[in-house]
């Protein structure tokens, strides 16, 4: 963990470097790829000694497998390949290295490089082989119309900026940041000319980078202050279950789990930063003319401590990898497109037991919060002061909820975790179970579509502000094209 950090400074400080020195209107771009590709092997390296050559083993071998496939086959080999590749240095690294330890957890690197490697795989077999009516707006976006060189493919995967802890982002967007084309385009768009001559100035980074360094700041003080007070273990303590009452037991339950989420809010915020000194994540410009830097980022905090449903918990967390499911899986199934992304959520994630309990309890819950939204919100959200009183309850639900199915994934083996189910009786399985055999998953009234996007009465302004940023691979194609308008734009320009 201390390497880890150590390194997200170093490279924190190895971006501002690269983003005054070697800025794209200074250096050609293949400096700039072998540079970013060869800070990122050093940080690799230094953090997980020699398990970094899986890395550069992965990406190799998945890169000759798309030469000598071809586009036509290659994103099913790739996919296959990297996804097993990933599974089989999970097991080793779990039953037979270092079960339950996360020293020299290298497999965590690898997941993000497994993203680049399975949804480069996709976009180039989209832009190179399918025919363009045949895609979706978001895939027609997001297609890549040349095969990339090995420079261009290793800097993608390895580069120093997203090596240890991503986020995800498409390789067209890394491209375009590299080549020094993001910039001016966006700045042209968001003035509303519609031509080829573009602002030289980029826009400043620092306050986005300030403001996600001082959320780092206070996310790892409190994991090193409150969480170590409040270990999700002791839900599981003899003592504790024997002499606390039902109320006590699920109000420790809530704040220990969530005094887990702070070292995520630290990891994934502190990576966006990084990516954003190096010039990187910059999406345009909101209502008011405000920069925005959230291209490629992988969580809303405020969105996750106060949803009021598990929907809203899941769009707001980890949004770079429900990009990738819904890009590689969900879009892509031809039958039964839920179970086969929850399939490849389970395997992606890893070999614990207590990860796939997590996601067999959380299909549950959500089918049954689907149910009870689709069936009773439209009643409560008339009046503003029964609806104050509907997002408290919900909000309360939905936390004690969310901390509940996520408890193996915390303890990770299965005993613990069904420990601590059984001393809860499987409460939330049974109703759950019980609120799925009395209501309807899908209610026909109008009033249900009506309601449905109705946000907190506490978070409403802030929500309206994120409407056309949600990021889930439940968002439908429209509003994701409209994130990817500016590229589209580009290519016409272009062309």
């Amino acid at each position: 963990q201390v390497n880890f950090v150590v390194c997200q400074l170093f490279a924190l400080l190895a971006a501002v470097w690269f983003r005054t020195y070697l800025h794209s209107s200074k250096t050609s771009p293949f400096i700039r790829h072998v540079v970013a590709t060869l800070l990122g092997l050093y940080l690799a390296l230094f953090c997980f000694g020699w398990y970094a050559l899986h890395f550069v083993i992965q990406s190799g071998i998945s890169y000759y497998i798309m030469i000598i496939i071809g586009v036509e086959n290659m994103h099913k080999y790739c996919f296959v390949f990297a996804l097993g590749y990933l599974t089989v240095c999970q097991i080793t690294r779990v039953y037979i290295f270092d079960y339950g330890q996360y020293s020299a957890d290298f497999s965590g690197p690898m997941m993000i490089i497994t993203q680049k490697i399975t949804s480069l795989a996709f976009e180039i077999h989209d832009g190179m082989f399918r025919k363009n009516e045949d895609l979706t707006p978001s895939q027609r976006c997001l297609a890549v119309r040349r095969m990339p060189s090995l420079l261009e493919y290793l800097s993608y995967n390895c580069n120093f900026m997203g090596i240890l802890a991503g986020p995800l982002c498409s390789y067209k967007d890394y491209i375009t940041f590299i080549e020094g084309r993001s910039y001016q385009l966006q700045q042209s768009e968001a003035n509303g000319k519609e031509d080829t001559k573009y602002e030289q100035t980029d826009p400043s980074p620092n306050i986005a980078v300030a403001q996600k360094l001082l959320v780092c700041g206070l996310s790892l003080l409190f994991h090193m202050t409150i969480t170590e007070t409040l270990p999700v273990e002791y839900n599981i303590d003899d003592h504790f279950r024997a002499t606390a009452s039902w109320p006590v037991r699920f109000f420790y339950l809530y704040v220990s789990l969530m005094a887990a989420r702070p070292k995520y809010y630290f990891a994934w915020t502190l990576a966006d930063a990084i990516n954003n000194a190096a010039g990187f994540g910059f999406r345009g410009y909101d209502k008011n003319g405000v920069t925005r830097w959230d291209l490629i980022s992988n969580l809303r905090i405020q969105q996750i401590e106060f949803s009021t449903s598990f929907k809203m918990f899941l769009d707001n967390w980890n949004i770079q990898t429900a990009l990738w499911l819904k890009r590689v899986c969900y879009e892509r199934a031809t039958f039964s497109p839920t179970i086969q992304t929850f399939i490849l959520s389970a395997i992606w994630h890893g070999v614990y037991p207590g990860y796939y309990l997590t996601f067999l309890t959380g299909v549950l819950m959500t089918l049954a919060a689907r149910a009870i939204r689709n069936n009773i919100r439209h009643y409560f959200v008339e009046s503003p002061a029964v609806k104050v009183c509907y997002d408290i309850v919900t909000w309360m639900t939905t936390q004690v909820a969310i901390s509940y199915t996520v408890v193996p994934f915390v303890l990770l083996s299965v005993k613990p975790s069904f420990t601590f189910y059984s001393s809860c009786y499987f409460c939330l399985h049974i109703a759950s179970i019980l609120v799925l055999l009395v209501f309807p998953l899908k209610r026909t009234q109008k009033g249900s579509k009506k309601h449905d996007t109705v946000q907190p009465v506490w978070s409403k302004a802030l929500e309206e502000e994120n409407l056309l940023q949600k990021n889930s691979y439940s968002t439908t194609n429209n509003s994701f094209s409209q994130k990817r308008e500016i590229t589209c734009r580009y290519q016409a320009l272009n062309q």
